[in-house]
């Protein structure tokens, strides 16, 4: 009788079980999982040859992906989702004649869609520089842009934003660089309070130097950044650095992620998805993707 039950039950779980892993080979727009080896990510569907792919992020059940491409000096952010069992051809859901868009990023909640823009917060601003915006999502789509506001945001520039599960954003800014040197940016946090963002801090010098920092991804719990960086040790134009939380709250002394993830060209717009199984981000003006364990080699 046992032996019967413990059968009743397997099948039971099975059956409970399946729709899940039938669902699975459809994530990710259905690209074969990568190894420790990064290959580009959905060849000549997301990352095509005569286009500029960046600043990706997949939604938490890995059905909605967002993605940014520069169409001849002009960014969008582009869209496609899993919709039954194919996914939607990409198409631009946020652009402008003018002004671009890029580095997308989901709130914790999903109900906002963050980016950057150089586009003018109202009439009066003649201000030449990047401000982090959002649009909300609506039945049909998403809200016309909000621009962050002044606690985030400055005259400056302001690049790239991820978010821990709590709310707090990390961003660049290069507000605090020297008159006249503009690439000098440098990483921050700022907390979430009551749907509030708080004035943001700098990080400690294990991650911002006197250089280029910028672009940086922080996981959910906090527990590491990954974020580009430019400087003299570097194998190419921008690599990307790794960086975790000690247990006081301090960073570990910034790590370069070396020739299997840099080259001699740009890498840039980390993100790691939210099943912590892969890790995304530009190289060479396409989008790769690599199996997430190559991390814990940095540990």
């Amino acid at each position: 009788m046992k032996i019967v039950k413990n059968i009743l039950f397997l099948l039971l779980f099975g059956v409970l079980i399946l729709p899940i892993r039938a669902q699975e080979p459809l994530l990710y727009l259905k690209q074969n999982p990568p190894s420790i080896t990064p290959v580009i990510f959905a060849k000549e569907i997301i990352s095509k040859d005569n286009e500029y792919e960046f600043g990706s992020v997949f939604s938490k059940d890995g059905t909605e992906f967002f993605y940014g491409v520069d169409v001849g000096g002009r960014t969008e952010i582009r869209y496609t989702r899993l919709e039954n069992d194919s996914w939607t051809p990409p198409k631009v859901i946020i652009s402008h004649d003018t002004y671009g868009f890029n580095d997308p990023f989901l709130s914790p909640e999903e109900n906002k869609l963050y980016y950057i823009s150089e586009m003018p917060k109202n009439e009066k601003d003649n201000t030449k520089d990047h401000d982090i915006w959002y649009s909300k999502k609506e039945q049909n789509g998403w809200s016309e842009p909000i621009n962050a506001g002044d606690q985030i945001n400055t005259s400056k520039n302001e690049y790239y934003m991820s978010f821990t599960k709590d709310g707090t954003m990390y961003f660049s800014s290069n507000v605090d660089s020297e008159k006249g040197v503009d690439h000098n940016f440098d990483i921050y946090a700022s907390k979430n309070i009551s749907g509030v963002f708080q004035k943001p801090e700098k990080l400690s010098n294990a991650i911002n130097t006197n250089a280029y920092e910028a672009d940086v991804f922080v996981a959910p719990d906090e527990s590491y950044i990954i974020f580009c960086a430019i400087r003299k040790e570097g194998l190419g134009r921008g690599d990307l650095y790794i960086s975790f939380r000690n247990n006081d709250d301090t960073w570990t002394q910034s790590k370069n992620m070396g020739p299997l993830i840099n080259t001699k060209n740009h890498e840039l717009c980390p993100f790691v998805t939210q099943d912590g199984k892969y890790f995304f981000y530009t190289s060479n003006k396409d989008i790769y993707w690599i199996d997430a364990k190559i991390l814990d080699q940095f540990r």
